[in-house]
């Protein structure tokens, strides 16, 4: 694969890879502005933003933009993460020009019309009911909270509907002068893309823009609490996290190696122990994700209120085992996932573009799949289980959903650890 970065004057970056055997590409914008980015009083705007690019600019209304895309067969979307904002296009190679044209457009020129916001203030105030009747999504956003407490990493992307109902159009632009730069800004395409062409069209549509600085975001503390939440629900919703590594620290391939050891498939120990063995949930899983300078091991399961505390301590004697008993066969298999999980995701223009963005984001370049595979076969078995212990001492969070009366509390799991 062809990987070329070339960084125009104003600071915005192009990425592209060029997969032959190809005749489509995917193409997209992440701009270095998530929910962590925002103030208090901005929680959810960053959000808001992304909604509204999609209704209009000068030139095409919101019908427009997605009939644009969808007359030549290819699909457009976006997504708000707590550290980008991320626009992109999946079209056929002659298309790739129209596809960047239309998402700079969306980007660079949306309308904000008073109507509109108030349309879409409606669609994401529904947006966040969905979420609270979605009892295993919901629950991971007060996990978050509970991990990260009074902090802009702890706040939940789609904001409070109190803020999300008070945002107007001066807002909104405020958050795209603040943050909306070419200097905050990637594009990448992956597929049946030309660089140079890329290039070309890139520096007549954003050469134009003023940086406007990377000012940096609150400091992300771990500081782990309790959050239950009551309701008559027919499962407790169980997630527990753990601190992790950010994307440059050296565990990071452990973490994630461990992770999937112990909960990330159908052999790992938690589904084993507690799903095929007890019978005590469905799914039960664990995940690794990593921010720019901290992380979260994450395990979450659902189960009945009768067999919650069932469920959590024998979580935790896995936990606590895993630190001392992790087998050379257990990392060997996780590695295994990793690395064909990773070598499936470059066969996706779309995952290939979303790497090429973050990866760019993170470190400045884009590594060669080698260099990433060569981490993951580094790491070893002794250095799973330390990083297992590591963890086990550290400090957690936990968010509990459902019939929670007899789920155990933070402080009893964290002495069943001790133990």
């Amino acid at each position: 694969m062809n990987t070329n970065l070339t960084t125009l004057p104003n600071g915005l970056r192009i990425v592209t890879e060029r997969m032959p055997g190809l005749g489509s590409a995917a193409v997209g914008l992440w701009i270095n502005a998530g929910g962590r980015h925002e103030r208090a009083d901005q929680n959810g705007i960053a959000h808001f933003l992304e909604h509204m690019a999609f209704k209009g600019t000068p030139t095409r209304s919101a019908l427009k933009i997605a009939e644009e895309i969808e007359d030549v067969g290819g699909y457009i979307n976006a997504y708000t993460s707590r550290e980008m904002t991320a626009y992109y296009a999946r079209v056929l190679e002659a298309d790739v020009p129209l596809a960047l044209d239309v998402i700079s457009d969306i980007v660079l020129n949306p309308l904000f019309e008073e109507k509109e916001i108030e349309v879409e203030r409606h669609v994401i105030l529904q947006e966040i009911g969905q979420a609270l009747d979605t009892p295993d999504d919901i629950i991971f956003d007060w996990l978050q909270e509970a991990a990260f407490p009074d902090q802009a990493m702890g706040r939940t992307i789609l904001g409070p509907a109190e803020r999300v109902s008070a945002f107007g159009k001066t807002d909104l632009r405020r958050f795209v002068a603040e943050h909306y730069g070419p200097d905050r800004m990637i594009l990448a395409a992956a597929g049946a893309v030309d660089h140079d062409q890329i290039v070309k069209l890139a520096e007549a549509t954003f050469g134009h823009l003023r940086p406007v600085g990377e000012p940096a975001p609150e400091p992300a503390r771990w500081q782990g609490a309790e959050r239950r939440e009551e309701k008559d629900l027919e499962q407790v919703h169980f997630a527990m996290g753990f601190a992790g590594p950010g994307y440059r620290h050296p565990d990071l391939y452990t973490a994630q190696i461990y992770s999937t050891a112990m909960g990330g498939g159908m052999s790992s120990r938690l589904f084993q122990k507690i799903r095929e063995e007890r019978g005590l949930c469905y799914s039960i899983y664990a995940q690794a994700g990593s921010y720019d300078e901290t992380g979260m091991i994450t395990i979450y399961a659902g189960t009945s209120a009768a067999e919650i505390g069932e469920l959590c301590h024998l979580t935790m004697d896995e936990l606590k085992r895993a630190t001392e008993d992790m087998t050379e066969a257990e990392v060997a298999r996780a590695r295994a996932q990793l690395k064909a999980g990773l070598v499936m995701g470059l066969e996706s223009p779309t995952s290939r573009t979303e790497r090429l963005a973050r990866y760019t984001a993170i470190w400045g370049r884009v590594p060669r799949l080698e260099e990433t595979v060569e981490k993951i076969e580094a790491v070893t078995t002794a250095g799973v289980r330390d990083f297992a212990a590591r963890m086990v001492e550290g400090t957690a969070a936990l968010a509990l959903y459902g019939p929670v009366t007899g789920a155990p509390h933070l402080e009893r799991l964290r002495e069943r650890l001790a133990a």
